[in-house]
Order: structure tokens, then C-alpha cells, then sequence
């Protein structure tokens, strides 16, 4: 189907990981199934990623005169996390010093128990409460950097028209989002929307400094309501809003903590989200200037818990297998369920799923 007459939505794409690769397989099937057209890609780390592989595809695609990108959209996903996990293949034939820095983003697919997954969660404790990454690695090593620089165009994203991408990263001296798109995305600009501060130096952009954009906004939805034209705008989410268990060990308060801090940014715009939707419900606003957003969701859920925390940064092939194949689960049945919807009506339930019971009421009158 050309992309002209598919129904245009908007994505916003979770961080996590290697669980981003739940995230490839929702994006794998909804390019397979042929009816969904994108407009606009927020993403944020794993989801900044994913974001401009697929933009990438759609560059390529466009640069060859070619009508429909959907195909050179999947194969560029698809050639992104292939290569993810031939680097984590590679790390292991080093030293265990040389693997360091490859251990904290491609660790082996191990139990939380395991030797391995103990030495990195103890090395990580150790080096971020005794020595910054500016005296653990002084030198800055992200073996990521240089193969998202092979891997992307980012001269080509800036003169693509759709998808447009929005990365977001946080800016480390007052915490809020900076939104990198158009020319100002780059391969810096993705590693900042990636960089973990207790791994990695922060990322210098234009004299300022970024952290990893899950402190503002994994993802950030507000890019997409003032930049993009369509209502619908879709969410892939990768980390839990809630847990029914109660973390006990150091590693699954670590966990948790980490799940709820990365998850505060989103909450807060599902709020905004809420408010407005209300306003307009109620006619305090003017539908003609303020934007009815339609919110959708496709959530790993339990498929996901059923991974430990650990595999996050695994990049074992089946493991990314695995969980590719989830995500094109989740995604064909949520097009089964939801498709009809789009243009029409929300999928999602704001006030359920992310409102406290404190939200204070629109007076009336």
C-alpha cells in the first residue's frame, strides 16, 4: 500500500534497553501490515534507536525514488539489531578489562543470581558510589556511538519530511527535556538521550550538557501534539507503571526504583493529557485551538515482567529474538482490537492506568 493513503499516526517510544527490541517487533508488524502511516517519531534511548533506524529506512527509501518505505524501514530495523548483537558477540572474545565498558550496556543473558550478572551489578555499585564515570572511564568508551554513526544518515534524517524524529535527552543544569530534531539531530544527540550518568560522561551539544532523556520524559508525548498535525498518537510502552510485588532484594529496589524514576516524565504528560481532554469534554476549550489527542497504547505487560531486569542489557541473539517476536505479537493484536479506533476514539484509559486519586476536580461554572 503506498504510504499516501495509509491512516497517519503518531509514535512515542519507550527506553529500556535491550527490551527495545519488543519494540522493533511492533514496529516490524505495524510497517508489515501495511494500513499504519507515521507522521511523527518521539523516542528517548533504546526508543530514540529505534526511532531513527526506522526514519533511516525511510531515507534510504526516499533517496532511491522508491514509492513505498515500508520494506527499507524494516530491513534498517532489522540490520540496526543484528548488529547490536554481533557487538555484544564481539565483547565477549575481549579482555575482561576490555569488556568492561561493553559488559553495563551488552551484558550476557544471565539470571539476576548469576556470577556474571553479580559482577556487573557489583561493579556498577562500586563505581557509582566510589569513582564517577569522569575516573572510571576517563576516556569515554560507548562502543554504541560509533555504530550508530555507521548504522544512521542523520544528513538524510534532516531532509526527511515524514516521519519527522524527536529525541529527547535531559538537560543536566536545570533537569528539563531538550527535543533534538530536524538538523540538531545527531549521533551526539542520540547518545545523550542514551547516557546513563553514573556510565557514561555527559553529552556536550552546543556548549550544554545532556543525561539520558528518561529523567524528563521516556518518552516525551508534548513534541508530537505541537508539531505534528494528527490526533492519534500511539505508545509503545517497555516499563511497567505498576508492580503488585514488593521489591526486597538491592537489586529489585535498584529495579524498581529506576522503573518509577523513568516513568515520572510520562506520567506527567499523561496528566496534561488528561486535563485538556477534559476541558475540551466540558467546553472550557476550544477544540479549534487546542488539540484532542487520541492516546493508544501497546504495553509488553506481563509478557515483559516474565524478563528479568538483568536482560535489559543483554544482547544474546535469542533473547532479541524472543522478545522481536513478542512485540509483532502484541502489535498484530492490538491492530485486531484497536485499528478502528484511530481518528476515532482514545484506547487508552489515563485516568485508570496513570492518574493518582488526588487529581483535583474542573470546577464547573
Amino acid at each position: 500500500m503506498n504510504t499516501a493513503s495509509a491512516h497517519s499516526i503518531n509514535l512515542a517510544l519507550q527506553g529500556g534497553g535491550s527490551h527495545g527490541a519488543f519494540t522493533w517487533g511492533v514496529l516490524d508488524a505495524l510497517l508489515e501490515d501495511g494500513r499504519i502511516g507515521f507522521e511523527g517519531i518521539s523516542g528517548t534511548s533504546a526508543g530514540a534507536m529505534n526511532a531513527v533506524a526506522l526514519a533511516h529506512g525511510f531515507a534510504q527509501a526516499h533517496a532511491k525514488g522508491q514509492a513505498d518505505p515500508r520494506d527499507a524501514a524494516r530491513e534498517s530495523l532489522k540490520k540496526f539489531w543484528d548488529g547490536i548483537v554481533a557487538m555484544g558477540a564481539l565483547s565477549n572474545t575481549l579482555s575482561e578489562a576490555q569488556r568492561a565498558p561493553f559488559a553495563f550496556l551488552f551484558g550476557p543473558c544471565a539470571s539476576e543470581n548469576s556470577p556474571a550478572s553479580l559482577w556487573i551489578n557489583a561493579m556498577n555499585s562500586f563505581w557509582s558510589s566510589t569513582l564517577s564515570p569522569y575516573q572510571a572511564n576517563p576516556f569515554d568508551i560507548n562502543p554504541l556511538r560509533s555504530f550508530v554513526a555507521e548504522q544512521i544518515d542523520f544528513e538524510a534524517l534532516a531532509r526527511l519530511e515524514a516521519p519527522k524524529v524527536f529525541v529527547v535527552a535531559t538537560r543536566v543544569k536545570n533537569g528539563k527535556a531538550e527535543v533534538f530534531s530536524g538538523k540538531r539531530l545527531s549521533v551526539d544527540a542520540v547518545m545523550a538521550s542514551a547516557c546513563l550518568p553514573t556510565l557514561f560522561k555527559a553529552v556536550e551539544i552546543e556548549g550544554d550538557h545532556f543525561w539520558d532523556g528518561g529523567y524528563s520524559g521516556n518518552p516525551a508525548i508534548h513534541p508530537l501534539i505541537y508539531n505534528c498535525q494528527g490526533r492519534d498518537i500511539l505508545l509503545i510502552q517497555i516499563n511497567p507503571i505498576r508492580r503488585e510485588e514488593l521489591p526486597t532484594t538491592s537489586a529489585q529496589i535498584m529495579d524498581r526504583l529506576n522503573e518509577v524514576t523513568f516513568n515520572a516524565g510520562l506520567i506527567a504528560e499523561m496528566r496534561a493529557v488528561d486535563f485538556v481532554k477534559r476541558l475540551i469534554a466540558e467546553g472550557k476549550l476550544d477544540p479549534a485551538h487546542y488539540k484532542d489527542v487520541l492516546m493508544h497504547r501497546i504495553d509488553g505487560g506481563e509478557a515483559l515482567d516474565a524478563f528479568a531486569a538483568s536482560t535489559k542489557s543483554s544482547t544474546d541473539a535469542g533473547l532479541i529474538t524472543t522478545l522481536h517476536q513478542l512485540g509483532r505479537q502484541h502489535a498484530k493484536t492490538w491492530l485486531t482490537h484497536h485499528f478502528d479506533a484511530l481518528g476515532v476514539k482514545s484506547t487508552v484509559n489515563i485516568k485508570q492506568d496513570y492518574l493518582d486519586d488526588m487529581r483535583v476536580p474542573v470546577r464547573k461554572g
